[in-house]
């Protein structure tokens, strides 16, 4: 399964085989089991229409949250030996919140949870991807990074299948608790797994990369994140790369947390889209693979691009969208590069800054990501209240990838700081 991986590299990749059961829940289940709670005549609930905005609106809530603590909290586990510790207490959080939303009984209290939860699971990332730095080397992290993304898209599988078996199975064999049965075992499953794979890496991982610890270190975080920026904006590689991101990753994000909406706002079969999600994983797995090994012959930036032209082929192709074949479609050419292009940008990013400070960094790497899924939501959001359709919601974001190719393109020709 992992050959030629080192320890660390097996556990670190295995932390994306745990997290992405949650992601996979939440692209997913988790929007069903919302408008089940939220869309109804009774006092308290609200319309189709209304709960598609108000999800869009909670997942711009949270990355803003996520986005404005990423960088100072990045920076503190940049300190000698902190940095396990915070990603472990995230990862606890994560689960725990993961495991008590299936247990809510209104739309408003599943939500809260359901924010918190996505909030410490958010944070992990921060912290995980940062540790890329300590567990390789810096002509393998392409490589890692793509395992990390291909196996976590197979491994989601284990846990989605028994949410989606009980989901699926429930109301022949559950009678009127079949609802709120499926969405308690969903949740749990998917928690546990999730803190068990990530067991190995809370275990083995160390942090080679590091600034000493001294008095005043949260403080001195709140101090060095202007600098930071300032040195940023001078490091031209990376400036034009956060840029980049910030603009194709809205796409990639937005797609993700508003596939199921998509397919239920155009009338589809859920069950349909379940299953053709659940396909996507392997064409996932397979698409990140292949850019894995073409990462060994092919320099990251071009890969990215590619990457980056698919989406936005998809992004226009929406517009056509009317029958579960065609969201089938537009599921299988996600798959082809949701993978790679966010693993490829994982680890470029990594080539090009400071290992010592990987945490900061990647903190501010988290603003953008964050801001990016933020403005993908909000258009969602602002095209369905003013009466437009998810087709036309969907191709707008081809902007972003287009101004996207553009600035990575950009960010390529510079010199990078690490020679």
């Amino acid at each position: 399964m992992f050959k030629n991986l080192t320890k660390q590299e097996k556990a670190w990749v295995l932390y994306d085989v745990g997290n992405s059961a949650f992601t996979m829940l939440a692209c997913s289940l988790i929007p069903i089991w919302f408008k089940s709670l939220a869309i109804g005549d009774a006092p308290g609930q609200i319309t189709s229409d209304q709960a598609t905005a108000y999800y869009s609106i909670v997942i711009a809530v949270v990355t803003v949250i996520v986005a404005l603590l990423g960088p100072v909290l990045g920076a503190i586990a940049d300190h000698k030996d902190t940095k396990k510790i915070f990603f472990t207490t995230a990862v606890s959080l994560g689960v725990i919140g993961c495991i008590i939303n299936g247990f809510a009984t209104s739309w408003v209290l599943f939500i809260v949870i359901y924010i918190l939860a996505k909030i410490f699971y958010q944070a992990s990332l921060t912290f995980y991807d940062s540790m890329l730095n300590d567990v390789t080397t810096e002509d393998r992290m392409d490589q890692v990074s793509s395992y990390g993304y291909a196996w976590g898209y197979i491994g989601s599988c284990i846990p989605f299948l028994v949410a989606l078996g009980a989901y699926i199975l429930g109301p022949d064999m559950l009678g009127k608790i079949s609802g709120r049965l499926s969405m308690i075992i969903g949740f749990t499953v998917t928690g546990v797994w999730w803190f068990l794979v990530t067991m190995p890496l809370i275990k083995n991982y160390k942090q080679v990369n590091y600034v000493e610890t001294e008095k005043g270190a949260v403080a001195k975080a709140f101090r060095n994140l202007g600098g930071t920026l300032k040195k940023i904006a001078k490091e031209k590689k990376i400036l034009f790369f956060l840029i980049a991101f910030f603009l194709y990753i809205d796409g990639v994000g937005t797609i993700i947390d508003n596939c199921i909406n998509i397919g239920t706002d155009l009338g589809l079969n859920t069950v349909g889209q379940v299953v053709f999600l659940l396909a996507t994983q392997v064409v996932a797995w397979i698409g990140s693979l292949v850019f894995a090994r073409l990462s060994k012959k092919y320099q990251t930036v071009p890969l990215i691009l590619v990457c980056i032209v698919g989406y936005f082929c998809v992004c226009i192709y929406a517009l056509f969208l009317s029958t579960i074949w065609h969201f089938g479609i537009l599921a299988f050419g996600v798959g082809c590069f949701q993978g790679s292009i966010q693993s490829l940008s994982r680890s470029y990013y990594s080539k090009i800054i400071p290992p010592e400070n990987s945490g900061e960094y990647f903190g501010i790497y988290d603003i953008f990501a964050k801001g990016a899924s933020f403005l993908g939501s909000a258009v969602i959001a602002w095209v369905k209240l003013a009466g437009g359709t998810i087709n036309i919601a969907v191709a707008l974001l081809s902007i972003f990838f287009a101004l996207g190719f553009l600035f990575l393109w950009i960010s390529g020709r510079q010199k990078s700081v690490r020679g």
